[in-house]
Formats: structure tokens, sequence, C-alpha cells
């Protein structure tokens, strides 16, 4: 009876031996070790790699130089500021927005004053260029200045130790009275071959209106009489002067 036993029981193990699902348990439990040490491997060096990265990290900030509002060049996000280096990018960011504010402003006044001084058709300029081609066509002042030639006639504002006639400045002055009427006065200097004068200007503009009109416009020729290309007071006197005492009866006028 014992032998058999043991008989039997040689065989169970023979079989189980040679069995293909125990030879497949077997290789199960062989990979099944074989991996378990990789992947705890693995799960180390994942580990140490992101401690290394977090160590990098923290020692790319600790070695970060302070940002202030002199030296902050923008490549350090908002987020990894300290208080004061964001209240330093702040007033970084406001001066230059103060500084770009100012450029704007500057660049619109030297545009008005370039229109309103150069540009404008109501400009002093413009009046003196006006003057000046006014002057070259009057016969008088040609015959006294530069005969024959009145391009030759050359105008320039007042005298100064520079020699450029560009550098000299023109005089020139804008008042309102108390009825609101605009008084623009200039004077300037004409030259030419045969001599030299001084030209007087004298123009208003009543409120409203867009355009001044000459009230006198001179021109003194050292030797001679002053010369008048405008003169309205002068006209107002002949008007008031030629109707004084006319009286009108039956359509004609009688003196």
């Amino acid at each position: 009876m014992m032998k058999m036993l043991t008989t039997s029981a040689a065989g169970v193990r023979l079989l189980m031996g040679r069995s293909p699902a125990a030879a497949g348990i077997r290789q199960a439990t062989t990979i099944t070790r074989a991996r378990a040490p990789m992947t705890a491997t693995s799960a180390i060096i994942v580990s140490s790699r992101r401690q290394y990265a977090t160590a990098q990290q923290e020692t790319s900030s600790s070695k970060r130089r302070s940002v202030t509002p002199f030296n902050d060049d923008g490549h350090v996000p908002w987020t990894q500021l300290s208080a004061g280096e964001k209240a330093g990018r702040a007033v970084q960011q406001t001066f230059n927005f103060g500084l770009v504010i100012l450029g704007v402003v500057m660049t619109g006044g030297i545009a008005y004053l370039l229109f309103t001084d150069v540009l404008s058709p109501e400009s002093k300029t413009a009046y003196f260029n006006r003057a000046v081609d006014r002057i070259r066509a009057d016969p008088r002042i040609v015959a006294l200045l530069s005969p024959g030639d009145p391009k030759k006639i050359a105008a320039h504002g007042e005298e100064t130790g520079n020699k450029w006639r560009r550098a000299r400045p023109l005089a020139a002055t804008v008042e309102k009275d108390s009825k609101g009427v605009e008084h623009l006065k200039m004077h300037f200097h004409v030259e030419g071959p045969r001599g030299s004068g001084v030209v007087g200007l004298h123009l208003t503009k009543q409120p409203g209106a867009w355009e001044h009109e000459y009230q006198t416009f001179y021109v003194d020729i050292r030797g001679h009489k002053r010369i008048y290309l405008e003169n309205k007071e002068a006209e107002r006197t002949a008007a008031k002067k030629g109707g004084k005492g006319e009286f009108k009866f039956l359509g004609v006028k009688w003196n």
C-alpha cells in the first residue's frame, strides 16, 4: 500500500514537471520576478531626475540676480518676481510709458508750431514771402534797388552777428485789441545792387474772419521818399475828403 502511494506521488511529480501548464506558471513567475527589479529601478531613476531638475531650478533661482528698474529686461516671468521686484518693474514700465506720452506731446507741439509759423497760408512766413514777391513786382522799388533784374533783390530779418541770412530772425508781433481784432505787425530788410531799405507791414484780422487785411505796407529806401504798396488809412481819409460837401439833387452831384 505504501509503495503504491509513493509511486503515485512520484508520478504526480513527474506529470507536473512535464505539464505545459506547470511550465507556463513557472515562466510567468520567473518573468514577474525579473520585471519587479526593473520597475523599481525605473522609478528610482525618474525620481532622481525630478529631484535633480528641481534642485537645478532652485539653484538657478537662487543664483538669479535681483530685478531692479535699472536692469530689468523683461526676461524673468512676472510669477517668479518678488513683491519688491514687481514694484520695480511697475515703476520702470510707468516711466517708459511716460516717456512715450512726452514724445507724442512734443511731436504734436512741434508739428503745430511748424504749421502755424511756416506751412499755414496765414503764417508769418507766408506773408513774408508774399510781401517779397510784391516788392519784386513793383517797378518803383525795382528801379531803386535793382534796375532790370528784380530777382537780385534779397530780403532778410533783423541784422545779427551771423553772416548767414537764413539765421537772421524775422521781427513780427501778433496782438489783439479790446475789440478782438488781431494785429500782425512785421518789418524786415531788403537789399539790391543799388541800395537797401526797410519794409513795414501791418495787417488786421477781424473776429471770425479767416484772412488778414492789409492796413499798411511800405518800403523805406535810403535817400528816397517812402513807397506805399498798401495804405488803408490814406484811402479812408481820401474817401472822406472826396465825399465831404457833396450834395445830390435830381441824380446830379453838386459840390
